[in-house]
Formats: structure tokens, C-alpha cells, sequence
């Protein structure tokens, strides 16, 4: 079959026609004319898959998911939509805000017991937020999402939900997670209202700009910002620097995750740093791994010194220092032309951002 796009964005001739091949092992063999006789019902025993449309699974979600497997089936659509069943995200914009409340406890003598319900709070709100914003992207980007392979089984796009019904979702998330925010102190409180901006803004930023990673980094290390508020009651410059930090830390990644989809978004006209860089994104990537390493070094050593022992310097340093050398493993086996592989990386920064969580604690106990 062959469609040809209209082009409002001056794209190449050779990327006006968009070809696709038939999917048999999704559709009833019969109607494309092959000829057998054999069943889809069929054919997936025979392989062990089971179709999208019968089952509503989303292509790109880990194979025997929680939601899949365990969820009631009425609520999978709606935690499909919050990405329950691809938790790295949730992880990503969590990770921001466990380095802030450390290293703010780091720079005020050390963890208190408020700092437990930061965590905990902090942790269900990313789970809801993420989820909400996820919603609302899905909500935004449904047309596209239609056009590329890795995301028309989302439960828009493949009619599990209706657009009323994700939109109402979304809400309800958001509603929660405001209930969560209520319990932080004014100030936060005032940061997270203002975060619903770029959370806002982001799924429209492919359309307009070739950086949509740097808005999706706005949103996604707001928590930064939020967390150090929320123990310490003031915003001051080193949980700002550690903010920037988290965001180089988001373009790598991001960069990394948008090669997946560098040929449908060309079709459909949608910007991307992947195809910014394309062939060059090796050397973006170092110096998005070099200014993340750089920034939370500045960030720690502006909130420790002068006046920290010693010890509880030396490791929350090696926050950086080991989070860089695992940015580093990463450039290693990146083959941009793959996209399992690039997928693998993505979800990879998940130990990323854990190994410098892990270094700030321990050193805001020491």
C-alpha cells in the first residue's frame, strides 16, 4: 500500500511516501489475500503472541508486565495510559528528587525523619504525575501516535479509551497528587503548582522546535527544585545548578530513547534531537555527559562546602563521578540504528540516576 502525506513542513521529496507492509500476524490472513484459511486465533497459538487489538497490550511494554498479567481488566486501558506497565519513566522523574532531598539533608546536618514522608510523598506523586502527564501526552500526540508503529497500540490511538475518557484520567491523577502537595510547605507548594507549565507545554514542543528534550527536562527534574524546597523551606543556587544537571542528564537519555522513532518522525514531520544530531549524536551525547557530571559536581560541592567533614564530601562526589562512568558504558554499547538496543539504554538510566541517589544518601548519613 502507499500514502502520500501532505508536507506543511518542507520535508525532502524522498520522504514523502510512506510506505508500510501488512501486518499478518495482527489481522485475519484472509483479508489480505493470502489465500489461507488458517485463523488469527490460530496462527497466534502457533507463535505464542497474542494480537494488540484482542488484548490491548502496548507494543513497547515489558512482555509479562504487572498490568498485563494481574490488573482487573476494566482499569488496564487507564494504567496503560499512565504507563504503569513501563515504569522507567516514573523512575526518571523520581531520581531528581531523591538526589535534592539528600543533598539537602547533606547540607543541613543530615536526614530527618520529615525527610521520610518527602520520599514517600515524592514517590506516589511521580507515580501520579507521571502517569498524568503521560495521559495528557496521549491525549496531544493521538493522530501521531496512529502513524508510528512503536505507539498505535496505545489505548487511544487503538480505541481503548476515549479521549473524554483519558482526559477525565488525567484529572483525577492530578487531583491526587495535589492532595499530596498540600502536605509539603508553601513554597513547594507554589513550585509545584508552576510545574504544570512545561508538564503542559512538552507534547507540543516536537511540533515547533528540533529540542523537545530540553522542555520534557524542564518537566521531568522540576523535582529538584521542589524537593530541596520542601526541606529546607528556601530555593538557593545549588539545588538550581542540580536541576541543570538532571536536565543534560534528560537530553542524554532522551536523545538516546528518539532514535527509536528518527524514521516515522521524518514521515510525519516531527522534531526530534535525533534527528538533529543524527550521525553526530556521539559526540552530543559526551557533552551532555560531561555538563550533567560537571553541574552535580558544582551542585555538591555548593551545597556541602565549606564546613562539611570531610568524609561526607568525599562521597556524595562520587555521585557524579560513578553516574558519569555509567553515561559513559552506555555511549559504549549505543548503536543508534538499533532501536532494541537504544530502548535497552533508555531503561538502563534508570541505575544511572539510582547510583547517584545511592552515593547522596550516603553520604547525607555519614
Amino acid at each position: 500500500m502507499r500514502f502520500v502525506l501532505s508536507q506543511r513542513r518542507g520535508l525532502p521529496r524522498a520522504q514523502r511516501v510512506l510506505y508500510t507492509e501488512p501486518d499478518l500476524g495482527t489481522f485475519h490472513e484472509a483479508d489480505c489475500m493470502s489465500g489461507k484459511t488458517e485463523t488469527p486465533e490460530a496462527a497466534n497459538a502457533s507463535t505464542g503472541e497474542t494480537p494488540n487489538d484482542a488484548n490491548g497490550t502496548v507494543a513497547d511494554a515489558y512482555r509479562g508486565n504487572w498490568v498485563d498479567r494481574l490488573a482487573p481488566a476494566w482499569t488496564r486501558p487507564y494504567l496503560r495510559l499512565s504507563r504503569a506497565d513501563r515504569p522507567i519513566g516514573t523512575w526518571l522523574l523520581l531520581l531528581p528528587c531523591y538526589w535534592s532531598i539528600a543533598l539537602a539533608a547533606s547540607s543541613t546536618g543530615g536526614f530527618i525523619w520529615w525527610d521520610l514522608w518527602l520520599a514517600v510523598g515524592a514517590s506516589i506523586g511521580a507515580f501520579l504525575m507521571r502517569g498524568a502527564g503521560c495521559t495528557w501526552n496521549d491525549i496531544t500526540d493521538r493522530d501521531i501516535d496512529a502513524g508510528v508503529a512503536r505507539t498505535r497500540s496505545r489505548p487511544i490511538p487503538s480505541g481503548q479509551v476515549s479521549t473524554k475518557q483519558a482526559l477525565a484520567w488525567a484529572v483525577i491523577q492530578s487531583l491526587i497528587s495535589f492532595a499530596i502537595l498540600l502536605t509539603f510547605n508553601v513554597p513547594a507548594i507554589i513550585l509545584g503548582i508552576v510545574s504544570l507549565g512545561p508538564v503542559a507545554i512538552y507534547p507540543f514542543a516536537k511540533r515547533f522546535t528540533w529540542w523537545p528534550q530540553i522542555f520534557l527536562g524542564i518537566a521531568f527534574n522540576w523535582g529538584a527544585l521542589l524537593l530541596w524546597v520542601a526541606h529546607t523551606g528556601s530555593l538557593s543556587w545549588p539545588p538550581v545548578v542540580l536541576y541543570f544537571a538532571g536536565m543534560a542528564w534528560t537530553l542524554f537519555y532522551d536523545t538516546i530513547y528518539a532514535h527509536q522513532d528518527k524514521e516515522d518522525d521524518a514521515l510525519i514531520g516531527v522534531k526530534s534531537t535525533a534527528r538533529l544530531f543524527g550521525d553526530d549524536s556521539a559526540k552530543w551525547l559526551g557533552g551532555f555527559l560531561m555538563t550533567s557530571v560537571a553541574l552535580m559536581t558544582i551542585a555538591v560541592m555548593g551545597a556541602l562546602m565549606p564546613g562539611a567533614p570531610p568524609l561526607r564530601l568525599a562521597i556524595s562526589l562520587l555521585a557524579p563521578w560513578a553516574m558519569g562512568w555509567h553515561m559513559l558504558w552506555q555511549m559504549r554499547q549505543l548503536d543508534i540504528d538499533d532501536p532494541d538496543t537504544c530502548l535497552k539504554l533508555f531503561r538502563a538510566n534508570r541505575d544511572t540516576g539510582l547510583i547517584a541517589a545511592l552515593f547522596l544518601a550516603v553520604g547525607a548519613i555519614v
